[in-house]
Protein backbone atom coordinates (compact mmCIF):
# COMPACT_ATOMS: atom_id res chain seq x y z
CA UNK A 1 0.00 0.00 0.00
CA UNK A 2 1.44 3.60 -0.94
CA UNK A 3 1.99 6.14 2.13
CA UNK A 4 -0.55 8.06 0.75
CA UNK A 5 -3.42 5.57 1.77
CA UNK A 6 -1.77 4.52 4.62
CA UNK A 7 -2.15 8.16 5.99
CA UNK A 8 -5.86 8.46 4.84
CA UNK A 9 -6.14 5.18 6.88
CA UNK A 10 -4.38 6.48 9.91
CA UNK A 11 -6.66 9.69 9.66
CA UNK A 12 -9.77 8.05 9.04
CA UNK A 13 -9.08 5.63 12.55
CA UNK A 14 -7.89 8.97 14.18
CA UNK A 15 -10.99 10.46 13.34
CA UNK A 16 -12.80 7.59 14.68
CA UNK A 17 -11.48 6.96 17.73
CA UNK A 18 -11.88 10.92 18.65
CA UNK A 19 -15.54 10.27 18.04
CA UNK A 20 -15.96 7.62 19.96
CA UNK A 21 -14.31 9.54 22.92
CA UNK A 22 -16.46 12.29 22.92
CA UNK A 23 -19.07 10.27 22.86
CA UNK A 24 -18.44 7.98 25.24
CA UNK A 25 -16.02 9.05 27.27
CA UNK A 26 -18.03 10.61 30.95
CA UNK A 27 -15.42 13.14 31.28
CA UNK A 28 -15.26 14.74 27.80
CA UNK A 29 -18.42 17.49 27.50
CA UNK A 30 -15.72 18.93 30.36
CA UNK A 31 -12.51 18.54 28.62
CA UNK A 32 -14.16 19.85 24.91
CA UNK A 33 -15.24 22.73 26.82
CA UNK A 34 -12.63 24.11 28.23
CA UNK A 35 -10.92 23.62 24.91
CA UNK A 36 -13.23 25.85 22.84
CA UNK A 37 -15.04 22.72 21.28
CA UNK A 38 -18.66 22.24 21.98
CA UNK A 39 -19.28 21.94 18.74
CA UNK A 40 -16.89 19.08 18.49
CA UNK A 41 -19.36 17.15 21.40
CA UNK A 42 -22.38 18.43 19.92
CA UNK A 43 -21.62 17.00 15.78
CA UNK A 44 -21.33 13.73 16.94
CA UNK A 45 -24.33 11.78 17.13
CA UNK A 46 -25.94 10.30 20.26
CA UNK A 47 -25.33 6.82 21.08
CA UNK A 48 -28.27 4.57 21.73
CA UNK A 49 -28.64 3.16 24.87
CA UNK A 50 -30.79 -0.04 24.93
CA UNK A 51 -30.37 -0.97 28.88
CA UNK A 52 -34.11 -0.82 30.24
CA UNK A 53 -34.39 2.26 32.86
CA UNK A 54 -31.43 3.91 32.37
CA UNK A 55 -32.11 7.52 32.18
CA UNK A 56 -28.61 9.11 33.25
CA UNK A 57 -26.96 10.54 30.13
CA UNK A 58 -24.18 12.33 30.36
CA UNK A 59 -24.67 16.04 28.61
CA UNK A 60 -23.26 19.44 28.33
CA UNK A 61 -24.39 22.90 29.07
CA UNK A 62 -25.91 22.95 25.40
CA UNK A 63 -29.14 23.32 26.51
CA UNK A 64 -29.45 19.61 27.46
CA UNK A 65 -30.30 17.82 31.06
CA UNK A 66 -28.22 15.62 33.04
CA UNK A 67 -30.00 13.51 35.20
CA UNK A 68 -28.53 12.58 38.63
CA UNK A 69 -28.87 11.40 41.94
CA UNK A 70 -29.14 13.76 44.85
CA UNK A 71 -29.53 13.87 48.64
CA UNK A 72 -30.22 16.87 51.17
CA UNK A 73 -27.51 18.30 53.16
CA UNK A 74 -27.95 18.45 57.03
CA UNK A 75 -26.36 19.34 59.85
CA UNK A 76 -23.89 18.05 62.54
CA UNK A 77 -22.35 18.86 65.64
CA UNK A 78 -18.36 17.99 66.31
CA UNK A 79 -17.92 16.23 69.77
CA UNK A 80 -14.34 16.13 70.66
CA UNK A 81 -13.43 13.17 72.69
CA UNK A 82 -10.02 12.85 75.01
CA UNK A 83 -9.12 9.86 75.70
CA UNK A 84 -5.88 9.08 78.19
CA UNK A 85 -4.35 6.64 80.16
CA UNK A 86 -4.46 7.57 84.00
CA UNK A 87 -3.12 6.06 87.51
CA UNK A 88 -4.93 5.57 90.52
CA UNK A 89 -4.32 6.31 94.17
CA UNK A 90 -6.02 6.37 96.94
CA UNK A 91 -8.15 9.08 98.28
CA UNK A 92 -5.07 9.68 101.22
CA UNK A 93 -2.50 7.43 101.72
CA UNK A 94 -0.62 7.47 105.33
CA UNK A 95 2.45 5.48 106.38
CA UNK A 96 2.66 5.54 110.03
CA UNK A 97 5.54 5.91 112.28
CA UNK A 98 6.52 5.26 115.45
CA UNK A 99 7.06 9.20 118.09
CA UNK A 100 9.98 7.28 119.65
CA UNK A 101 11.90 4.25 119.42
CA UNK A 102 11.09 1.61 121.43
CA UNK A 103 10.24 -2.72 121.06
CA UNK A 104 7.05 -3.70 119.56
CA UNK A 105 5.10 -5.32 122.23
CA UNK A 106 1.58 -5.83 120.37
CA UNK A 107 -0.20 -5.07 116.75
CA UNK A 108 -4.00 -4.84 117.22
CA UNK A 109 -3.99 -4.28 113.57
CA UNK A 110 -4.30 -7.33 110.79
CA UNK A 111 -3.34 -6.51 106.79
CA UNK A 112 -6.17 -6.10 104.97
CA UNK A 113 -8.40 -4.64 108.08
CA UNK A 114 -10.07 -1.83 108.59
CA UNK A 115 -9.42 0.66 111.09
CA UNK A 116 -10.93 3.80 111.91
CA UNK A 117 -9.39 7.01 112.96
CA UNK A 118 -8.33 6.87 116.20
CA UNK A 119 -7.84 2.67 116.46
CA UNK A 120 -4.79 1.66 117.96
CA UNK A 121 -2.34 -0.40 115.24
CA UNK A 122 0.17 -1.06 117.33
CA UNK A 123 2.02 -0.64 120.85
CA UNK A 124 5.46 -0.32 122.58
CA UNK A 125 6.95 -1.09 125.41
CA UNK A 126 5.66 1.82 127.99
CA UNK A 127 7.69 0.94 131.45
CA UNK A 128 9.43 3.79 131.87
CA UNK A 129 6.84 6.01 130.58
CA UNK A 130 4.61 4.65 132.87
CA UNK A 131 7.17 5.29 135.81
CA UNK A 132 7.69 8.83 134.71
CA UNK A 133 4.11 9.32 134.73
CA UNK A 134 3.61 8.04 138.29
CA UNK A 135 6.55 10.51 139.28
CA UNK A 136 4.83 13.23 137.65
CA UNK A 137 1.87 12.61 139.82
CA UNK A 138 3.93 12.46 143.35
CA UNK A 139 5.37 15.89 142.16
CA UNK A 140 1.61 17.33 141.64
CA UNK A 141 0.41 16.05 145.15
CA UNK A 142 3.51 17.72 146.47
CA UNK A 143 3.26 21.08 144.77
CA UNK A 144 -0.06 21.09 145.19
CA UNK A 145 0.29 20.69 149.28
CA UNK A 146 3.14 23.05 149.30
CA UNK A 147 0.93 25.56 147.88
CA UNK A 148 -1.87 24.85 150.55
CA UNK A 149 0.58 25.57 153.04
CA UNK A 150 2.03 28.32 151.98
CA UNK A 151 -1.33 30.09 151.75
CA UNK A 152 -2.26 28.85 155.48
CA UNK A 153 0.37 30.95 156.53
CA UNK A 154 0.21 33.75 154.60
CA UNK A 155 -3.48 33.94 156.09
CA UNK A 156 -1.44 34.36 159.07
CA UNK A 157 0.95 36.86 157.73
CA UNK A 158 3.82 34.43 158.31
CA UNK A 159 4.12 34.09 154.75
CA UNK A 160 5.11 36.93 151.86
CA UNK A 161 2.62 36.83 148.88
CA UNK A 162 6.13 35.86 146.84
CA UNK A 163 6.31 32.73 148.62
CA UNK A 164 2.81 32.28 147.74
CA UNK A 165 3.61 32.89 144.05
CA UNK A 166 6.69 30.30 143.94
CA UNK A 167 4.38 27.46 145.00
CA UNK A 168 1.81 28.38 142.47
CA UNK A 169 4.24 28.61 139.84
CA UNK A 170 5.46 25.25 141.45
CA UNK A 171 1.98 23.64 141.05
CA UNK A 172 1.97 24.85 137.65
CA UNK A 173 5.54 23.04 136.61
CA UNK A 174 4.66 19.64 138.01
CA UNK A 175 1.03 19.89 136.31
CA UNK A 176 2.78 20.14 132.96
CA UNK A 177 5.59 17.90 133.86
CA UNK A 178 2.76 15.47 134.50
CA UNK A 179 0.78 16.26 131.39
CA UNK A 180 4.48 15.86 129.50
CA UNK A 181 4.63 12.10 131.00
CA UNK A 182 1.09 11.40 130.17
CA UNK A 183 1.21 12.16 126.55
CA UNK A 184 5.00 10.34 126.25
CA UNK A 185 2.88 7.68 127.74
CA UNK A 186 0.02 8.16 125.13
CA UNK A 187 2.60 8.12 121.93
CA UNK A 188 3.61 4.37 122.95
CA UNK A 189 0.53 3.17 121.58
CA UNK A 190 0.88 4.01 117.77
CA UNK A 191 -2.94 4.64 116.44
CA UNK A 192 -4.56 5.34 112.90
CA UNK A 193 -4.51 8.96 112.19
CA UNK A 194 -6.89 8.39 109.45
CA UNK A 195 -9.74 5.75 108.50
CA UNK A 196 -8.71 3.31 105.62
CA UNK A 197 -7.91 -0.11 105.07
CA UNK A 198 -4.28 -1.68 106.37
CA UNK A 199 -1.84 -2.99 104.13
CA UNK A 200 0.61 -5.47 104.45
CA UNK A 201 2.43 -5.05 107.72
CA UNK A 202 6.12 -4.88 107.43
CA UNK A 203 6.98 -5.50 111.31
CA UNK A 204 6.15 -8.22 114.25
CA UNK A 205 5.82 -7.93 117.45
CA UNK A 206 8.83 -8.42 119.25
CA UNK A 207 10.85 -6.21 116.55
CA UNK A 208 12.85 -2.69 117.84
CA UNK A 209 11.72 0.05 116.31
CA UNK A 210 12.76 3.80 115.37
CA UNK A 211 10.78 6.73 114.39
CA UNK A 212 12.04 6.20 110.91
CA UNK A 213 10.65 2.49 110.75
CA UNK A 214 7.34 1.90 108.81
CA UNK A 215 4.62 0.33 111.21
CA UNK A 216 1.96 0.17 108.77
CA UNK A 217 0.04 1.92 105.56
CA UNK A 218 -3.16 2.99 105.35
CA UNK A 219 -5.02 3.45 102.46
CA UNK A 220 -8.09 5.52 102.53
CA UNK A 221 -9.82 4.18 99.12
CA UNK A 222 -13.77 5.99 99.72
CA UNK A 223 -12.65 7.29 96.38
CA UNK A 224 -9.56 6.90 94.09
CA UNK A 225 -7.76 9.85 92.51
CA UNK A 226 -6.63 9.74 89.02
CA UNK A 227 -3.52 11.35 87.32
CA UNK A 228 -3.78 11.92 83.55
CA UNK A 229 -2.28 14.30 81.00
CA UNK A 230 -4.14 15.96 78.47
CA UNK A 231 -2.63 17.37 75.25
CA UNK A 232 -2.54 21.07 75.36
CA UNK A 233 -5.29 21.76 72.65
CA UNK A 234 -7.37 20.67 75.33
CA UNK A 235 -6.31 23.19 78.40
CA UNK A 236 -8.63 25.81 77.58
CA UNK A 237 -11.58 23.60 77.66
CA UNK A 238 -11.22 21.57 80.87
CA UNK A 239 -12.63 22.36 83.66
CA UNK A 240 -12.71 21.42 87.75
CA UNK A 241 -15.64 20.01 88.13
CA UNK A 242 -16.47 18.61 84.63
CA UNK A 243 -18.08 15.29 84.37
CA UNK A 244 -15.61 12.29 82.45
CA UNK A 245 -15.80 8.18 82.29
CA UNK A 246 -13.10 5.84 84.02
CA UNK A 247 -12.80 2.26 83.17
CA UNK A 248 -10.08 0.49 84.76
CA UNK A 249 -7.85 -1.66 81.98
CA UNK A 250 -8.27 -4.61 83.44
CA UNK A 251 -11.75 -4.60 82.85
CA UNK A 252 -12.95 -2.33 80.62
CA UNK A 253 -16.84 -3.36 80.49
CA UNK A 254 -16.87 -1.55 84.06
CA UNK A 255 -17.11 2.01 83.29
CA UNK A 256 -17.26 4.47 86.60
CA UNK A 257 -18.33 8.10 86.56
CA UNK A 258 -15.79 11.08 88.06
CA UNK A 259 -15.10 14.49 87.99
CA UNK A 260 -12.41 16.56 87.67
CA UNK A 261 -11.24 17.99 90.73
CA UNK A 262 -7.49 19.59 89.85
CA UNK A 263 -5.99 21.08 87.08
CA UNK A 264 -2.22 21.93 86.92
CA UNK A 265 -1.20 25.40 86.53
CA UNK A 266 1.21 24.92 83.75
CA UNK A 267 1.59 22.50 80.44
CA UNK A 268 4.90 20.21 80.62
CA UNK A 269 7.83 21.61 77.94
CA UNK A 270 8.71 18.38 77.42
CA UNK A 271 5.81 16.60 76.53
CA UNK A 272 3.13 19.33 75.42
CA UNK A 273 0.40 17.95 77.97
CA UNK A 274 -1.19 19.24 81.06
CA UNK A 275 -1.17 17.18 84.59
CA UNK A 276 -5.10 16.41 85.39
CA UNK A 277 -6.41 15.09 88.67
CA UNK A 278 -9.88 13.31 88.79
CA UNK A 279 -12.10 11.67 91.67
CA UNK A 280 -14.00 8.65 91.02
CA UNK A 281 -15.99 7.61 93.77
CA UNK A 282 -15.37 3.80 94.97
CA UNK A 283 -18.50 2.79 97.70
CA UNK A 284 -18.13 -1.35 96.75
CA UNK A 285 -14.18 -0.85 97.35
CA UNK A 286 -13.58 -2.84 94.42
CA UNK A 287 -11.01 -0.27 92.82
CA UNK A 288 -7.31 -0.22 94.24
CA UNK A 289 -4.45 2.50 94.47
CA UNK A 290 -2.36 1.70 91.79
CA UNK A 291 -4.85 0.53 89.54
CA UNK A 292 -4.73 1.99 85.50
CA UNK A 293 -7.49 3.78 84.30
CA UNK A 294 -8.67 4.73 80.32
CA UNK A 295 -10.15 8.23 81.03
CA UNK A 296 -12.62 9.61 78.20
CA UNK A 297 -13.75 13.23 78.04
CA UNK A 298 -16.61 14.75 75.67
CA UNK A 299 -15.88 18.30 74.87
CA UNK A 300 -19.18 19.85 72.55
CA UNK A 301 -17.78 21.31 69.31
CA UNK A 302 -18.69 23.29 66.38
CA UNK A 303 -21.72 22.73 64.20
CA UNK A 304 -20.92 22.06 59.96
CA UNK A 305 -22.71 21.15 57.11
CA UNK A 306 -23.33 17.11 56.75
CA UNK A 307 -23.17 15.66 53.39
CA UNK A 308 -22.99 11.92 52.08
CA UNK A 309 -19.42 10.59 51.63
CA UNK A 310 -20.36 9.87 47.39
CA UNK A 311 -20.75 13.80 47.37
CA UNK A 312 -17.14 14.47 48.07
CA UNK A 313 -15.33 14.64 44.48
CA UNK A 314 -11.68 15.39 44.65
CA UNK A 315 -9.36 17.88 41.93
CA UNK A 316 -6.50 19.75 40.99
CA UNK A 317 -7.69 22.33 44.31
CA UNK A 318 -9.10 19.91 46.69
CA UNK A 319 -11.97 18.44 47.42
CA UNK A 320 -15.52 20.01 46.25
CA UNK A 321 -19.20 19.05 46.05
CA UNK A 322 -21.81 19.41 43.21
CA UNK A 323 -24.34 21.56 44.82
CA UNK A 324 -27.57 22.05 42.59
CA UNK A 325 -29.33 25.69 42.64
CA UNK A 326 -32.41 26.10 40.35
CA UNK A 327 -31.71 22.94 38.62
CA UNK A 328 -28.01 23.69 37.70
CA UNK A 329 -24.95 22.25 39.04
CA UNK A 330 -22.59 24.59 41.21
CA UNK A 331 -19.25 23.17 41.80
CA UNK A 332 -18.65 24.09 45.66
CA UNK A 333 -15.26 24.03 47.39
CA UNK A 334 -15.06 22.13 50.69
CA UNK A 335 -12.90 21.24 53.85
CA UNK A 336 -13.10 17.79 55.15
CA UNK A 337 -13.53 18.74 59.13
CA UNK A 338 -14.09 15.11 59.66
CA UNK A 339 -15.61 11.60 58.24
CA UNK A 340 -18.13 9.14 59.74
CA UNK A 341 -19.50 6.24 58.95
CA UNK A 342 -22.83 8.14 57.23
CA UNK A 343 -21.70 11.35 56.81
CA UNK A 344 -18.67 13.70 56.63
CA UNK A 345 -18.89 17.41 57.99
CA UNK A 346 -17.50 19.90 56.04
CA UNK A 347 -16.32 23.61 56.21
CA UNK A 348 -18.43 24.73 52.67
CA UNK A 349 -21.10 27.22 51.35
CA UNK A 350 -24.07 24.75 51.96
CA UNK A 351 -26.79 25.08 53.89
CA UNK A 352 -28.75 22.62 55.78
CA UNK A 353 -31.32 21.29 52.88
CA UNK A 354 -29.26 21.94 49.70
CA UNK A 355 -29.25 19.42 47.13
CA UNK A 356 -25.80 17.87 46.75
CA UNK A 357 -25.37 15.20 43.77
CA UNK A 358 -24.65 11.62 45.09
CA UNK A 359 -24.24 9.84 42.28
CA UNK A 360 -23.69 11.02 38.20
CA UNK A 361 -21.40 13.60 39.42
CA UNK A 362 -18.50 12.39 36.31
CA UNK A 363 -21.19 13.99 33.97
CA UNK A 364 -21.90 17.16 35.96
CA UNK A 365 -20.37 20.34 34.92
CA UNK A 366 -20.52 24.14 36.21
CA UNK A 367 -23.44 25.52 35.43
CA UNK A 368 -25.14 22.40 33.76
CA UNK A 369 -28.54 21.73 33.84
CA UNK A 370 -29.48 18.87 35.95
CA UNK A 371 -32.66 16.62 37.14
CA UNK A 372 -32.53 14.71 39.86
CA UNK A 373 -33.68 11.14 39.28
CA UNK A 374 -37.63 10.32 40.59
CA UNK A 375 -38.42 14.15 39.84
CA UNK A 376 -40.87 15.07 37.14
CA UNK A 377 -39.63 17.59 34.55
CA UNK A 378 -41.35 20.69 34.59
CA UNK A 379 -42.52 20.88 31.00
CA UNK A 380 -44.33 17.01 31.90
CA UNK A 381 -45.95 19.18 35.65
CA UNK A 382 -46.81 21.99 33.79
CA UNK A 383 -48.66 19.95 31.18
CA UNK A 384 -50.44 17.69 33.77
Amino acid sequence: MSSWKQIVVALVILVAASAAWARFYPGAPQVLARWGMDWAYGAVPPAQDNAAGSSRTARNRAGQIVTIVASPAGTATINDRLQAIGTGRANATVTVNPYSSGRLVELPARSGSRVEKGDVIARLDSDTEVIARDRAKVGVGDAQAKLDRVKSLRASNAATPVAVADAEVALANARLALRDAELALERRSIVAPIAGTVGILPIAAGNYVTSQSAIATLDDRSSILVDFWVPERFAAVVKVGQQLSAAPLANTNRVYGGTVSAIDNHIDENSRTLLVKAIIANPADSLRAGMSFQIGMKFPGDTYPAVSPLAIQWGTDGAYVWAIENSKAKRVPVRIIQRNTETVLVDAAVESGDMVVTEGTQSVSEGGDVRIAGERPAAEAEGS
